[in-house]
């Protein structure tokens, strides 16, 4: 019994110490996130073959989102400043659930406001839909009106949450609404150690 006290008090502390885990809801296993092909708020083509080699938050709103999109964007904003040069292998990605109101150049200038380095993306309602689909996200007109400006009368219920997916575009996790910069901060330090 002493010998293996002794055997277990000399191994390194990481043979005997749990690996970390995420914060996020893990995906188990990691599955190849489903491919896309957006028009990017940066004037180019957006897809996640663009982004290998760097992890990508996919976030799916719209710019007239009263609080969840900009609270959002703001965390991941302040969790990309707290990584510092590993910002750098971090990409937000911006994709709209309101086409008929979010043209590029309002998605851009939106965008700008948290963080220049955010890309947001859209394409033809249809399209976007089967984004949505394969992502499992929905995304629902509400209070619209039966008025001449009915098009800006209106709200989306959506998705909230973020979804994480690795280097080599697998979908890792997903981060539900409400996480602090903390949250991301951690979870993004753990997939850039992974290999």
């Amino acid at each position: 019994m002493k010998r293996r006290a002794l055997l277990l008090a000399t191994l390194p502390l990481s043979a005997t110490a749990a690996p970390e885990r995420l914060k996020a809801g893990v995906f188990e296993p990691a599955q190849p996130a489903p491919e896309f092909a957006l028009k990017g708020s940066d004037g180019a083509a957006l897809n996640l073959a663009r982004f290998k080699g760097k992890l990508v938050l996919l976030v799916f709103g719209f710019t007239h989102c009263p609080e969840v999109c900009p609270t959002t964007l703001a965390t991941l904003a302040q969790a990309r400043k707290q990584l510092g040069t590993d910002a750098a292998d971090v990409q937000v990605v911006y994709v709209t659930v309101d086409p008929e109101r979010d043209d590029l150049n309002r998605i851009r200038q939106y965008l700008e406001a948290f963080d220049k380095s955010f890309i947001g993306g859209t394409e033809t309602p249809a399209t976007l839909a089967v984004m949505r689909k394969r992502y499992g996200v929905v995304a629902e007109k509400i209070g619209a009106k039966q008025q001449a400006n009915a098009n800006t009368a209106y709200g989306m219920n959506h998705s909230t949450s973020v979804w994480l997916i690795d280097r080599t575009g697998k979908l890792r996790a997903m981060m539900p609404y409400g996480h602090e910069a903390k949250d991301f901060v951690h979870d993004l330090q753990l997939l850039l150690a992974s290999k």
